[in-house]
């Protein structure tokens, strides 16, 4: 194993500027504005360095540029603290030393340069320690920024890495097999980009990428200074570990869009805030594990998803959520699967946004077998002893808002012992296709304060609107103010692939089910040995506000139901065996199906009656029943 320390690239101190050892090919002679220990760059002036250059103290006056050759990049640090960095344009991607006097042990690195391009535009990464199949690839390497512990070709012990400048990695794995060990990391300042990984905590990239993080602690603050990323297909494994990143400032001149490349905070049509997500994984099947671990955004994402296919993304027996208001735990995007066993949400808006178009999500228990396949299908490599010493535990999911949120078609499973407690909705369905089941037959349990398991509602996403060229966030959602008008063509009673359905099996519900869509979509409610205690029933929803834009975000998915008769929004139920549901309010319904051991009730004290097409029809068991149905309580 070769070890790899900062101190073996350090030449010894000499009266002069010290150096460090880099490739031939760029060891050509430097300017010669270097007097003894200390730099000075005047206005206007560029510095050329071609090789890594060390002093004691480095002057930019305002103007002045520090520069490498064409195909490297310099970096400066101080006492081993990445610094001075900035941005040199909103939307850009190029940086510069900012001007001041620096002083201490002034190291300023040349190193090869890592261009790494996303979609239309080329990132000049610039990271602590570039991995590559050989290993640590020291001439890609800011070293200087890497303090303490052990450093070797396959693992890192204990390093420490600290950025105050913008868009500076800390590690950068590149198609290479690589274990962090408690490293810890800490990046203030913003970054540029993170579906490219522009300015994160820790990059595994590549197919061929396996990264592993255990007892790793990293901490981010600024725009989209993201904590770790899994791209291209590697695999990354965070185990025992915490992730926190928190908020930075915008650019005054950021303009807010949803073109990638560009995008640096959450777009508000998601009723969300914020500008940096803890985690992303992106790429064609990339694969991201949080194992026993504890992963904060402030607001928008803790764990996300972003683009490509079949990504894997999962949660055992950790700890996830926003410590602001809004945000969400997962985000589910494509076709993406994300599964949570015996992890904790503490959330601020969602714990998970589906937004398809066949994204598959499911919330369960850490179970002996359930863990033990994911140790062989994602490749954890987690030993017996590992396995044997996980707990088995169940999910709990406490939301400030709502509890699910589709902006897509997807399926979400509920499962084992998961527990999930929310301040609004449960099931927040903005006209999507899909397929929930709740089995609560190990105690799985929903709890909406708000008393609404599943509301149905038009996606009140306005979009966003071409300005010059761009795609940006400046729409307005605006309320319909006239009635849906009936589609003929589209039959309420009829089970649709399309449909918003749910099946619920043997549990015991307590809160409403709404359909307030106004094109054609059936709400479809399975119930399996099952009670429900509440109103089933199409509605007008209306938002609370007559139009939202980006500084009333909060506002979007906040409705208030009128029961009504179906137009477009159908409402099917199916009581099958052992199901039993208990009418509190008047429900509008379109096809009501009730098994033979199954009933229709009232609560205590009052009775329900059913009218179908206008005329009273007996409740029976074993009936099924079709057409504009009313059930009211008196």
């Amino acid at each position: 194993m070769t070890l790899i320390t900062r101190r073996s690239f350090l030449i010894a101190g000499t009266a002069t500027a010290g150096a460090l050892l880099v490739p031939a090919a760029s060891a050509t002679a430097a300017p010669s504005a270097s007097t003894k220990n200390k730099i000075s760059v005047g206005a206007d002036e560029t510095y050329e360095l071609s090789t890594t250059t060390r002093v004691s103290e480095l002057s930019i006056v305002e103007g002045g540029k520090i520069a490498a050759p064409e195909g490297y990049s310099v970096t400066l640090t101080v006492d081993g603290v990445e610094t001075g960095q900035l941005l040199t344009e909103t939307g850009g991607t190029d940086t510069l030393i900012s001007a001041g006097t620096y002083q201490g042990d002034v190291v300023l690195t040349v190193a090869e340069a890592n261009e790494v391009t996303y979609q239309t535009l080329t990132f000049p990464f610039r990271q602590a320690v570039y991995v590559d199949a050989d290993g640590v690839a020291t001439a890609k390497s800011v070293l200087a920024g890497v303090l303490g512990g052990k450093l070797t070709n396959t693992l890192a012990r204990n390093i420490s890495i600290t950025s105050t400048g913008e868009c500076f990695d800390g590690v950068f794995v590149q198609d290479a097999d690589y274990t962090l060990t408690g490293p810890t990391i800490s990046l203030t300042g913003n970054g540029r980009c993170d579906f490219a990984g522009y300015g994160a905590a820790v990059v595994g990239d590549g197919s061929a990428t396996k990264l592993v993080l255990d007892g790793a602690r990293i901490a981010t603050k600024g725009v989209v200074r993201t904590g770790v990323i899994s791209n291209n297909g590697a695999n990354v494994i965070v185990k025992n570990s915490a992730v926190r990143a928190r908020n930075g400032v915008l650019p005054s001149d950021y303009q807010a869009t949803v073109e990638t490349p560009y995008m640096e905070s959450v777009p508000w049509m998601l009723g969300l805030d914020g500008n940096v997500r803890a985690t992303n994984l992106i790429g064609k099947s990339s694969r991201a594990t949080y194992l026993n671990s504890s992963v904060f955004s402030e607001t928008w994402g803790a764990l996300s998803v972003e683009g490509g296919s079949g990504l894997k993304l999962t949660a055992i027996n950790s700890h996830v959520g926003n410590t602001g208001e809004y945000g969400y735990g997962t985000y589910a995007i494509g076709d993406a699967t994300v599964r949570v066993l015996g992890s904790q949400f503490d959330v601020g808006s969602y714990a998970t946004i589906i937004a398809g178009p066949a994204a598959s999500v499911h919330y369960g228990d850490s179970t002996r077998d359930a863990v033990a396949a994911l140790n062989t299908e994602l490749e954890l490599g987690l030993s017996n002893a590992e396995l044997a010493a996980l707990p088995v535990r169940s999910t709990t999911v406490n939301s400030g808002h709502f509890g699910y949120m589709f902006f897509g078609a997807g399926t979400l499973k509920l499962d084992g012992g998961t527990v999930i407690n929310s301040e609004k909705t449960t099931f927040l369905n903005k006209g999507q296709q899909t397929t929930i089941t709740v089995d609560g037959s190990q105690g799985a349990r929903l709890n909406p304060r708000n008393g609404i398991v599943l509301q149905m509602i038009e996606l009140d996403d306005p979009g966003p609107v071409n300005v010059g060229g761009k795609m940006m966030n400046v729409g307005v959602y605006t309320e319909p103010t006239d009635d849906p008008a009936k589609d003929s063509t589209f039959d309420t009673t009829a089970v649709h692939t399309a449909d918003g359905a749910a099946t619920f099996t043997s549990i015991a519900l307590k809160g409403d089910f709404y359909n307030g869509m106004r094109k054609g979509k059936n709400m479809v409610l399975t119930f399996e040995d099952s009670t429900v205690q509440g109103a089933i029933s199409a509605t007008t929803a209306k938002h609370h506000v007559s139009s939202i834009d980006s500084s009333t975000f909060y506002e979007l998915g906040e409705v208030t139901n009128t029961v009504q008769a179906a137009v477009n929004n159908g409402v099917i139920v199916q009581l099958n065996s052992g199901s039993a549901w208990t009418v509190t309010g008047t429900s509008y319904l379109t096809k009501l199906t009730v098994a033979s051991d199954a009933a229709v009730k009232a609560p205590r004290g009052k009775s329900v009656t059913m009218t179908v097409d206008g005329t009273a029809t007996a409740i029976a068991a074993g009936g099924s029943y079709s057409g504009a149905i009313v059930l009211t309580v008196s």
